[in-house]
């Protein structure tokens, strides 16, 4: 009891929600594609349905499930597909410093200011819209932080005792970054990994609720919203319930990779 009072409660409330949409799509009855016709737009805790069904007569609560597993799914690829861009992008920049480091940080620079909502866009509608894609396309564009921390913490951890004898012992440059740098850079970068999923979350939900991420019949917490908007009128808990586990989420991962953050820069 005292270990299980020990742990931060974002973290206890998150590892529920990941267990949530892990293991309960298999206790439930209905599959989320599911109609059942006889139940269109039923209430909660009628017909055989926990939390009612939608407009065409899906299980709420499935797809809740079932959503959740998705955008979190999508999210932590995306975060490392960034990670390991970021990662890599800093320490190559940071270890070889001079007009390697300025050309590579210059480009950093450039694709800060682009506008990266619309790229993705343009990459889910000129090469398609798998889950693949999306999150191949947001992590793509969301390395740019990691690789800017990275190549500070590179950039110091180079000049210290320990890497300056292992360079005059005569270890290779790939031995010094993969045995003395990236091991002191992996609790930096981790915590930005944790900061870079809601970020990576609310992307996917944004890209799903216009209609250019998860297609049906999948679905995912931005999927579940936009269709709660529109059915809101009748059945505001198809809007509610994906939006209190989409807040809920987001808060619990930015809370989490602050702590993990402040505790380890």
């Amino acid at each position: 009891m005292r270990r299980l009072h020990a742990l931060p409660i974002p973290l206890v409330i998150l590892a529920l929600i990941l267990i949530a949409a892990l293991l309960g799509p298999l206790l439930v009855s209905w599959p989320y594609d599911a109609i059942d016709w006889r139940a269109v737009r039923a209430a909660p805790l009628s017909a055989g349905h926990p939390l009612g069904t939608d407009a065409v007569g899906r299980d709420v609560l499935t797809r809740t499930l079932i959503g959740t597993r998705i955008t979190l799914g999508i999210a932590a690829a995306a975060a490392a597909v960034a990670l390991i861009i970021g990662v890599a992008w800093g320490a190559i920049a940071g270890w070889a410093g001079g007009r390697v480091d300025e050309m590579m940080m210059r480009l950093v620079d450039g694709l800060y200011a682009l506008p990266f909502m619309f790229v993705v866009i343009i990459l889910m509608v000129v090469f398609g819209r798998s889950i693949f894609l999306v999150f191949l396309g947001i992590g793509a564009v969301e390395w740019l932080t990691t690789a800017r921390v990275v190549r500070g913490q590179v950039m110091q951890l180079k000049h210290r005792p320990f890497v300056i004898a292992a360079e005059a012992a005569g270890a290779s440059a790939p031995q010094l970054i993969f045995r003395h740098i990236l091991p002191n850079v992996a609790g930096v970068a981790l915590a930005y990994l944790l900061l870079t999923i809601p970020q990576v979350v609310m992307v996917e939900s944004f890209l799903s609720f216009l209609g250019l991420g998860v297609q049906e019949p999948l679905t995912s917490l931005g999927i579940l919203v936009k269709e709660g908007v529109d059915d809101m009128d009748l059945a505001p808990l198809a809007l509610l319930i994906p939006v209190g586990v989409l807040m809920t989420g987001l808060i619990c991962l930015t809370v989490l990779g602050e702590r993990l953050r402040d505790r380890l820069t």
